[in-house]
């Protein structure tokens, strides 16, 4: 049984005062996914990516009783094929003792009313294999696995090695 909890919680989006928090929360979600060793995030870097002169990202912050329990970070994408953008939800966290309470739905229901406001075909994430109990909880949203398939990934040194190569000429970005 659970317990008596209250069920009161606001989400709002994040301000440049919450990157702290932000970190705070990312490491405790980097403990969760046991990818410490991955975690770079740190205040400076969230305050230029997520409020700077070029924002990169945004993000949701969930509080109970004005306590940070969670967040989401997300930016727009765009499908070539359907010629429409679309929301990309980077990560989502409530942290485990807050879970099973209603708080992932209605972060999911701000992102996807978000989509909606912003004319977004549609919202997509990824999820571990092994997080069983994310998986359930996001087919009981209605999410499909696309199957067929594979996330790609260049990063470290097969990125800088990359971009070091000469593709020719190319206009500015």
């Amino acid at each position: 049984m659970v317990p008596s909890y209250p069920m009161t919680f606001e989400i709002r989006p994040a301000t440049a005062d919450d990157a702290e928090t932000l970190v705070r929360l990312i490491r405790e979600l980097a403990a969760y996914e046991q990818l410490e060793h991955e975690a770079r995030a740190t205040p400076e870097a969230i305050r230029q990516h997520l409020f700077g002169p070029r924002v990169c990202a945004e993000a949701l912050i969930a509080e109970q009783g004005g306590e940070p329990i969670g967040f989401a970070l997300f930016f727009q994408n765009f499908s070539t094929f359907r010629c429409q953008p679309g929301l990309y939800l980077e990560d989502i966290y409530v942290q485990p003792e807050h879970r099973g309470r209603g708080l992932g739905k209605a972060m999911f229901q701000r992102l996807a009313a978000l989509a909606m406001e912003r004319g977004c075909g549609r919202l997509e994430w990824t999820v571990l294999n092994w997080n069983e109990l994310a998986i359930g909880f996001y087919r009981g949203l209605g999410a499909m696995p696309l199957d067929g398939w594979t996330l790609q990934r260049l990063d470290g040194e097969s990125l800088t090695r990359l971009a070091g190569s000469n593709p020719g000429p190319s206009p500015g970005v």
